[in-house]
Formats: structure tokens, C-alpha cells, sequence
């Protein structure tokens, strides 16, 4: 499999806890994800950090973005003061709406299926065989703005996952291999009416993942980490993936097998790479339901600066499709790739790939002057006191726009054992061309998705907004 079969992002911190000892999880960077970020499709930020595996989290603090537009810069930083979080300015004061009405659902972050990670939003999910009224509701599924597609946990359906039709390809049972920042997924493509909130997407081909035996993974495919084939590894029962793309791999797998990330089994072995269709391609399913189809919007609330055991937003689907959904003209709209990258800078730095991304619990970017914490807690950031940094971000028209997040010393945030939604968590990754603004940035914010519909024939590029 080529390196450029890489279809999402998600980093974490994770905090699984054994005979009430704490428990150190180490992961590195496999050469083929690291090669896989120098292609062109590539849209992750491959962060697979040193942590400290038996913590739980602690605190938090808050960010703040300018809409107004500058021409270029860089970002900086500056010391907010003290060990504690009261001197960090004030974050953005959005509140959710209601998830009462038909393309809304609720969001949570608390202490999730295991209690082992923070910031994981997380929605409801029913899966249905396709025109049927045989369906199963799966809770605790992380909503991830930078991927694309449902992806179920096998365990977390049991035998409903039996039920579902499975997609073939030339007769041969089809499954793919999915890369993110901590790892791989792997397992069969089936067919499932899907629906979140009061919203269908019918018939659209899903991965139920961990369904096909270990021995079936290719080697191309173990060579990005870890396996993420179960809730305790991913942190949740699935990843719902409603970034700006309808499909996870597009043209580079429906029109080559060698740069394909699925893979035809026969008898469920002795897998090799197959070119697939856009319609059997694993679907974005905001992009096939009825009305709402053209974007989404995610609506954290505000938290406080010293962190919060939990935490209730709405994700909205439609960007003005119905009367709660409209998008204000005083929002700053950036124009992405088809994956939603943008470009950027911070401290003088030119940034190569910058996106929002709800499936990522830190905020992740590379800072010399900034300590990290060492030990235990690896390349997250320490600094001695609160700081609070600046980016810019410029879109694929060349239009910039300033934001603002805070940093807290991870070893203050991560000792408290209580909190699960925090908003100034961050950590390093060894590039230094790339900034991902995971959950953190999202507290307080309206963060708006727009489809790439063009790609389809329509008239709407993709785009993200706040």
C-alpha cells in the first residue's frame, strides 16, 4: 500500500489505569507515516507522542481568534503570569443551542467509555440494514472534523455486526486499512442506513472495524502504529468523520490500486490492494442526508480556565439549510483543500499544514522555547507559566486571519484526576510546518464545516469558519 493511504487525524492522551497503578504508554513515529506526510494527500498531523498512561485530567484555559483579516505575520507568544490559570485572558463565550430540533444532536466530553481520555466528543449513532427497521444505537462515538466516514468498533455492535451487508469487491469481501495520527484501523466495508440526530444518510458504505482476524492486516497497513481496532485503544465505540470531504480516500482510490487504501479479501485472507469506486469508498454521511447536506456546525460551550469534569455541545448539520443554522456575515471563512488543510504561520515559521480537528484532545504544534515536560508526559508543553500564543492561518486563496489559544503546563492540567474537558492542553510534534488546533480550541466557539460539493457538481467549495 502507498504511503499516501493516510485517511484521518486523531491524537490523544490516554490514561488506562491497571491494578490502580499508573501505566506508561510509549509510541513512535513508523517511517512509513512519517513518509506518508510528504505526500500529497497526506491530511494528518502525525503525532504519536511519549505520555504518561495513568493520569486523568485536570484544568484547562480558554483561546480567543481575531475574524479580521492580516497580511501574513507570525505568530508569538507571551506570558499570561503565575502557576495558575486566573491571568489567562478570557476565552470565546459562544453557548450551544439546544440539540432539540431534528439536524441536531448532542455532543459530550466527560470521562467516556473507560475514563481514560480527555476532550473526546461524543454523539449517538444508529445503524439500520439498509431499508430495514433492524437497527442498533451506538453511544459514545467520537466525532472527528478531520475524517471522514463512520467507522463502528465490531465489539460495540456484537452480532448486529453480522447483520450488515458486507461490500465485495470482484466477489472478494472488501476491507480497508485506515491510518491516523496514533495508529490504524482495519476491517470490512458494509453497507448501513445511518442516522444521528433525526438525520439519514441511507445506504452509504461504512468500516466496522476489528471484524477481520489479525493475521488478515496487511504489513503496509501495521507500519502505521499501532492498532485502533477496539474502544479502549480508540477511546470511544467508533469515529464519526464529518470534515469537508464526501468520501475518505477519493480519486487516488478509485483510480489506482497501488495508491488505494482498500483491499479485497477473498474468503476474509490474504488481502491485497484493489482500486474502489467512489460509491463503495467509505461516505462522509452528512454529504447523502435529504436537506442538511452541505455542512455542519460543532457549538462546544465555553469552560472554565481551571478545567470542567464534563461538557455538553450540539452539532448541527446544515449551514444555512434551516432557521438555527444560519452562518452570521461576521464569521471569518477559510477556503481549504478538499481535506481541509490550510497553510499558515507561528513565530516566524512558515506552517505547511494547518486544519481544525475535533478528533484531536491537544493542541499540537512545535515551539523550541516553549519546555516540554520530559518523562512521563513526554513532548506535551510545561511551561512554568500560563502562556498564550498567536498563528496565523491562510487559506488556499491566500486570505489570512489571526488566532489566539492558551498553553498550561501539562503537569499541572494532568494531576487532578477529575476533569475530562479542558481547552489549554498542548503538546510538540517534530515538525515544525504543522499546527493542529484539536478540541481545545473548539470551548466557547461556533466552528463551522462546509461540504466540498463541487467535487460533485455543485457550486461549494470546501471551507471552514469561526
Amino acid at each position: 500500500m502507498a504511503a499516501a493511504g493516510v485517511a484521518g487525524r486523531r491524537q490523544h492522551v490516554r490514561y488506562p489505569i491497571t491494578n490502580g497503578r499508573r501505566r506508561v504508554s510509549n509510541y513512535g513515529i513508523p517511517n512509513a507515516l512519517v513518509r506518508a506526510l510528504r505526500e500529497p494527500r497526506s491530511f494528518l498531523l502525525a503525532v504519536l507522542l511519549a505520555l504518561a498512561a495513568g493520569l486523568a485530567a485536570c484544568g484547562g484555559g480558554g483561546g480567543s481568534s481575531s475574524s479580521g483579516s492580516s497580511s501574513g505575520g507570525s505568530g508569538g507568544s507571551s506570558s499570561s503570569g503565575g502557576n495558575g490559570t486566573a491571568s489567562l485572558p478570557a476565552g470565546p463565550q459562544q453557548q450551544p443551542i439546544a440539540a432539540t430540533a431534528a439536524n441536531t444532536v448532542p455532543v459530550t466530553v466527560n470521562s467516556g467509555i473507560n475514563s481514560n481520555f480527555p476532550n473526546i466528543p461524543t454523539v449517538t449513532v444508529t445503524v439500520c440494514v439498509p431499508g430495514t427497521g433492524n437497527c442498533q444505537t451506538i453511544t459514545n462515538v467520537q466525532v472527528d472534523t478531520a475524517s471522514f466516514g463512520l467507522r463502528l468498533v465490531a465489539s460495540a455492535l456484537g452480532s448486529f455486526n453480522n447483520t450488515l451487508p458486507t461490500t465485495t469487491s470482484n466477489g472478494s469481501t472488501l476491507a480497508e486499512c485506515t491510518a491516523f495520527a496514533d495508529g490504524y484501523t482495519w476491517g470490512t466495508v458494509r453497507s448501513a442506513d445511518v442516522k444521528v440526530g433525526g438525520e439519514t444518510a441511507s445506504n452509504i458504505p461504512i468500516q466496522v472495524i476489528g471484524d477481520l482476524a489479525t493475521s488478515t492486516v496487511p504489513q503496509a497497513c501495521a507500519s502505521f502504529g499501532p492498532s485502533q481496532n477496539s474502544t479502549q485503544a480508540i477511546g470511544a465505540n467508533g469515529i464519526l468523520g464529518i470534515g469537508v470531504s464526501p468520501w475518505d480516500c477519493g480519486a487516488n482510490c478509485a483510480n489506482s490500486a497501488s495508491t488505494s487504501t482498500y483491499y479485497a479479501c477473498p474468503s476474509g485472507g490474504n488481502c491485497t490492494n484493489t482500486a474502489v469506486a467512489l460509491t463503495s469508498q467509505v461516505t462522509n454521511p452528512v454529504s447523502k442526508f435529504a436537506v442538511d447536506n452541505n455542512g455542519v456546525i460543532l457549538q462546544m460551550p465555553p469552560i472554565s480556565n481551571n478545567g470542567q469534569a464534563s461538557a455538553t455541545g450540539t452539532l448541527v448539520f446544515g449551514i444555512g439549510t434551516q432557521s438555527n443554522n444560519a452562518i452570521p456575515t461576521s464569521v471569518q471563512r477559510f477556503a481549504t483543500s478538499q481535506w481541509g488543510d490550510m497553510t499558515g504561520s507561528y513565530n516566524g515559521q512558515a506552517l505547511r499544514e494547518t486544519f481544525l480537528d475535533s478528533g484531536s484532545n491537544g493542541i499540537f504544534f512545535n515551539d523550541s522555547a516553549i519546555a516540554q515536560c520530559g518523562g512521563n508526559l513526554g513532548t506535551f508543553y510545561c511551561p512554568a507559566t500560563p502562556l498564550t500564543l498567536n498563528a496565523t492561518l491562510t487559506d488556499v486563496n491566500n486570505a489570512s486571519g489571526t488566532v489566539s489559544f492558551n498553553v498550561v503546563s501539562a503537569s499541572v492540567l494532568l494531576n487532578g484526576g477529575t476533569n475530562f474537558a479542558l481547552n489549554d492542553l498542548a503538546g510538540q510534534f517534530g515538525s515544525s510546518t504543522s499546527l493542529d488546533l484539536g478540541l481545545p480550541f473548539f470551548y466557547g466557539r461556533y466552528v463551522y464545516y462546509g461540504q466540498d460539493q463541487a467535487i460533485n457538481g455543485g457550486t461549494q467549495t470546501p471551507y471552514v469558519a469561526f
